[in-house]
């Protein structure tokens, strides 16, 4: 019975999910439509027809490794776990450094999930979102060091955004590092302040897409972490 499961604090880190969500301009919007209506039909239907990479969703490696692992070919373990959050705080569109992410996760373990926290979340309805703050391009190289299994962001990306990038930049350069060591990446997540500080146990699970290159996932954490 329900009555009998410990009682667990459930803290959501999904955004919110419809036709308006924030997406890159390379994507089309997704497209929701109510097929059946159960005054109409006896039931209430929708259909969804969506790009892989918007809303609160994961990257498996095939996203940009050619012959990357698919999203439903990665261990379910690789999505849950004890997490570490970091808060790096920023008001303005610039560069997180290594010595900075360093400072904030000095309890980051090695097989953990690590959220970083830039208050971008907040500003998902807002036109500014685009303009997010970034990984400096040798962030990879640190997580690596550390052993991160997933990294979870909560603005559209952790490398730099298109509208801020000067000519010749190297596109992705944290997608490339991590995704070709097999670590996943999921964006647009919502973190609270709260959890700053915290090493909370995350379950982010994706659609199992056949072959797909990335999925949609609802985020959720909870309190204690996992021995």
């Amino acid at each position: 019975m329900t009555d009998d499961l410990p009682h667990t604090d459930w803290i959501d880190l999904t955004q919110p999910f419809d036709g308006d969500v924030p997406h890159s301009a390379a994507l089309p919007a997704p497209e929701l439509e109510t097929i059946n209506d159960v005054d109409r039909d006896g039931v209430n239907a929708q259909w969804i027809g969506t790009p892989t990479h918007v809303g609160t969703h994961v990257d498996a490696p095939r996203h940009m490794i050619a012959d990357g692992a698919t999203i439903d070919e990665i261990s379910l373990e690789r999505f849950a776990g004890p997490a570490t959050v970091v808060d790096v705080a920023r008001e303005e569109s610039e560069p997180i450094t290594v010595a900075e992410l360093a400072a904030a996760a000095d309890d980051v373990r090695s097989g953990d999930i690590l959220l970083i926290r830039t208050g971008w979340g907040d500003r998902y309805d807002c036109e500014e979102y685009k303009r997010y703050p970034w990984l400096a391009s040798d962030v990879g190289d640190w997580l690596l060091e550390q052993g991160v299994k997933l990294l979870a962001v909560d603005t559209p990306s952790p490398d730099r955004p298109r509208a801020t990038r000067p000519d010749g930049w190297d596109e992705y350069p944290i997608h490339h590092t991590l995704l070709s060591e097999g670590v996943v990446i999921a964006e647009h997540l919502s973190i609270p302040a709260s959890l700053a500080g915290t090493r909370p146990t995350v379950f982010g699970f994706p659609l199992s897409l056949r072959g797909g290159d990335g999925a949609p996932a609802r985020f959720v954490a909870t309190p204690t972490a996992a021995p």
